[in-house]
């Protein structure tokens, strides 16, 4: 070489963090408000709702979900007019924006419309790479013609043999609980991969009136049981302990599937966004590949956040557990099968959490007076 030379090159190596997503909902409803029709309009913990939404279902629901997702609380809303569909707005709304989930307001009384909304998780994920579930707010009592026996009746057929797994439905037993569940499950007190049910993080905020049924007669745990069990997300409460409180947000997964509640869905989904980019920066790099060296840093790479979503928070004597469990030996594998094809595979292990608590109280009637004779 005749001259000397010097180059010096910034590596982009890819260690920034991912945008969260994480709490971000869209709302989906039929209004009467022409501003919110059409677009997506975006909110947050410090917009004065009142001047933004109309007096009906959608934004009874909309500020429903910000007094319970308070602080730090966004969102966004698609309004629809009447015959306008709501896979459409997804589509919209997708364009612009990404969200954890998709909250429909317009009450679904169709089994059938449950396979529309799966399917649209699945368009969503195959073209866009987003993962989302899907709150899907049904009827409340008709308090004119419906006892309570004959509601639970109607809302035990409507699910009957459905298997839709991104999906939570929600009764509107008090006209907002689609929008009450919706901002409990934006709660930043909490993790992602926390129930609803978790009686710590508060009683619910803003719930509609109580209902009752054509005889008069007042909600009752019973209803909430039979609906709970048909796996419907519902609030309830206890005897003797003050506030309302609520249910899992159980999905309509088919018997022993994996993803049965969606403190479940949520972590494996806040996984799948922040692997699918680790990825796509590995594309045509062969710092992926077959030699040792390689898999075992590659490990490491792709349990990175793995490791990020298991650290918890000590507070004093008390430790928070993070959203998932630290990731194991063998729980990160990679297998080439191909020259070029290559096989990352992850296993997610949740937290046990206690929803059924037996506490067993036994009389000890031994006499000490007796041991000392």
């Amino acid at each position: 070489m005749a001259t000397g030379k010097v180059e010096v090159n910034n590596l982009n190596l890819g260690q920034g963090d991912i945008p969260e997503i994480e709490r971000h909902l869209l709302f989906i409803g039929t209004t009467s408000k022409a501003e919110l029709q059409g677009k997506v309009t975006r909110v947050s913990a410090m917009t004065d709702l009142s001047g933004v939404v109309a007096e009906d279902e959608l934004g009874a629901n909309v500020i429903a979900a910000q007094l319970n997702g308070k602080q730090n609380w966004t969102a966004a809303i698609y309004g629809l007019t009447a015959p306008e569909l709501w896979t459409g707005a997804v589509d919209e709304a997708n364009k612009t924006d990404s969200f954890e989930g998709i909250v429909l307001v317009d009450k679904t009384t169709d089994k059938a419309a449950f396979d529309d909304m799966m399917a649209k998780h699945n368009e969503v994920v195959s073209k866009l790479g987003r993962w989302v579930f899907i709150l899907a707010a049904v009827p409340g009592i008709d308090s004119d013609t419906q006892t309570w026996s004959e509601y639970e009746t109607a809302m035990l057929a409507l699910v009957k043999d459905v298997a839709a797994n991104m999906v939570v439905p929600v009764p509107q037993l008090h006209g907002n609980n689609i929008g009450v569940l919706a901002g409990r499950l934006c709660d930043r007190s909490v993790t992602v991969a926390d129930t609803p049910m978790r009686v710590a993080t508060g009683n619910v905020l803003g719930l509609g009136d109580a209902p009752v049924d054509s005889a008069g007669k007042k909600l009752e745990m019973s209803t909430i049981e039979a609906l709970a069990i048909a796996r419907y997300s519902v609030p309830q409460w206890y005897a003797d302990y003050e506030g309302i409180y609520w249910t899992d947000a159980t999905t309509l997964e088919a018997k022993g599937g994996d993803y049965q509640y969606l403190e479940y869905v949520r972590p494996v989904h806040k996984l799948n966004r922040r692997v699918r980019v680790k990825a796509i920066r590995r594309i045509g790099d062969k710092i992926l590949n077959s030699t040792p060296e390689s898999i075992e840093l590659n490990k490491q790479y792709f349990s990175k956040d793995m490791r990020q979503m298991s650290k918890g928070i000590q507070l004093g004597d008390i430790q928070f557990p993070g959203e998932i469990m630290p990731p194991r030996d063998g729980d990160v594998t990679i297998q080439w099968m191909t020259k070029s094809k290559v096989v990352i595979g992850l296993m997610v292990q949740p937290h046990n959490c206690p929803k059924h608590i037996v506490v067993n109280v036994a009389l000890d009637l031994s006499n000490p007076a007796d041991q000392e004779a």
